[in-house]
């Protein structure tokens, strides 16, 4: 018997956009329009949307407190999971894969904060866990930079990462690095491919 390809069943995923982080972070409100726009988007196609939340206290994100809570424009809708975590793998000691495999998800899209912890640690936890995966180019962002700092600059830090995805080939799995115009949320998983680059940020 022919193999037959499994269904795709995308799920939205928003990494870590509270309050704290998003005083902290490179064209944040850029960033939060960005992924309120996908996720209305999702919704209107009857994409599950899940909101990771970090509750780490030494990140100012301590359980209860305003830092913690996820911004406004994002706040959680009617039916949108939300899954806290304490740790840069929103997987890790949580129910994400439970909760993405109980909403029959195949593919998870990317979007959220920090590009280069916890949005690249949940990216590949992904792929680890048999999710196809989609990165949203101009949908995570990473902090400002005070001064002088090691750290890449913001804007390099998130060109760098989108084009290692671009890059990146896993066995069994796709994987696409899109900007948020070109995610297409009925569109299949056809396994690595390149994209349109994201927009220039400002």
């Amino acid at each position: 018997m022919p193999h037959q390809p499994r269904k795709h069943v995308p799920a939205l995923l928003v990494i870590d956009m509270q309050n704290a982080t998003m005083a902290i972070a490179h064209r944040a409100a850029e960033t939060v329009a960005v992924i309120a726009g996908l996720r209305a988007r999702a919704r209107a196609a009857g994409v599950p949307v899940v909101l990771v939340q970090d509750g780490a206290a030494d990140g100012g994100m301590r359980p209860g407190t305003e830092g913690w809570r996820i911004v406004p424009e994002l706040r959680p809708e009617e039916g949108e999971v939300v899954v806290r975590k304490d740790s840069p793998d929103s997987f890790l000691g949580t129910g994400l894969d439970g909760t993405l495999r109980a909403l029959g998800a195949t593919e998870v899209v990317v979007t959220g904060f920090a590009t280069e912890i916890c949005v690249d640690t949940t990216a590949r936890q992904a792929l680890s866990h048999h999710y196809d995966l989609v990165l949203v180019a101009d949908g995570h962002t990473t902090s400002v930079r005070p001064g002088r700092t090691p750290y890449a600059p913001p804007e390099r830090s998130v060109a760098h990462h989108n084009e290692i995805f671009r890059n990146l080939r896993f066995p069994g799995r796709s994987v696409r690095v899109l900007a948020a115009a070109d995610v297409d949320f009925a569109a299949p998983a056809t396994g690595s491919a390149p994209a349109r680059p994201a927009p220039a940020p400002a």
